[in-house]
């Protein structure tokens, strides 16, 4: 029995070294220790369906769930982070490609290319960095002349609004949400005759902002209304 535990220890740090090799490109938006637990759980649970071995396969799941939360937990301190975690590459700077990095991190020139295109980003004149962040997700930094505008730089004040929180949900009325907003079914079905909405069976999603209470119903048939009646 230890010597299996052994195997399961060794084989785990094995494959979490493995898959950081592989590159960012393996594990996007996962860590290398997250992506190995959940590649060992899955096996280990699924061991029993060919062996016979059920306790074998129960105190391996154990095991690999014990060192994941123990990896999870050394990734808090800081020496630990760069060879557990890894750390974001520059693979852009100043507008120009750094291509030792984009090699290192396992990117091709296309596959970043691409990535820049779909966050809205074709040209790379305008930016001024990006990074591929340890879990293998992209990160812009546009230049100033190219990044969005924001109200407080045109000199316009905002209010704020409030998050949405969905209160009908494929017809059915989540009390949960409304308890959130301090508002009961009674109010929300008032406010959905107000906008014309009486049965709940028509609505595929109903939101209602905790700040304004202002209602947005969401037919699912590609056409929504608001009331701002409170």
């Amino acid at each position: 029995m230890l010597l299996f535990i052994g195997k399961v220890i060794l084989i785990y740090i094995i494959s979490i070294v493995a898959i950081r090799l592989m590159g960012k490109t393996a594990f996007a938006q996962l860590t290398a220790h997250d992506l190995t637990g959940i590649f060992f759980v899955v096996s280990l649970a699924a061991g029993p369906l060919f062996t016979k071995s059920i306790f074998h396969a129960a105190a391996g799941i154990t095991v690999i769930v014990l060192i994941h939360i123990t990896f999870s937990r050394l990734t808090l301190i800081n020496k630990l982070n760069k060879p557990f975690i890894g750390q974001p590459t520059i693979v852009v700077k100043h507008g120009k490609l750094i291509e030792d990095n984009l090699k290192k991190s396992r990117f091709t020139l296309e596959e970043l290319l691409s990535n820049l295109r779909e966050k809205g980003y074709p040209d790379l004149a305008v930016i001024e960095f990006v990074l591929i962040e340890a879990n293998g997700g992209i990160s812009i930094l546009p230049k100033q002349e190219a990044a969005p505008v924001t109200p407080k730089q045109l000199g316009i004040d905002t209010e704020f609004q409030g998050m949405p929180l969905a209160v009908i949900v494929e017809g059915k009325i989540q009390e949960q949400n409304l308890k959130l907003i301090q508002k009961n079914e009674q109010w929300l079905r008032n406010e959905l005759r107000a906008t014309g909405y009486t049965d709940l069976d028509r609505i595929f999603l109903a939101t209602v902002r905790d700040h304004s209470h202002q209602l947005t119903v969401d037919t699912g048939k590609g056409e929504f209304e608001k009331n701002e009646h409170e």
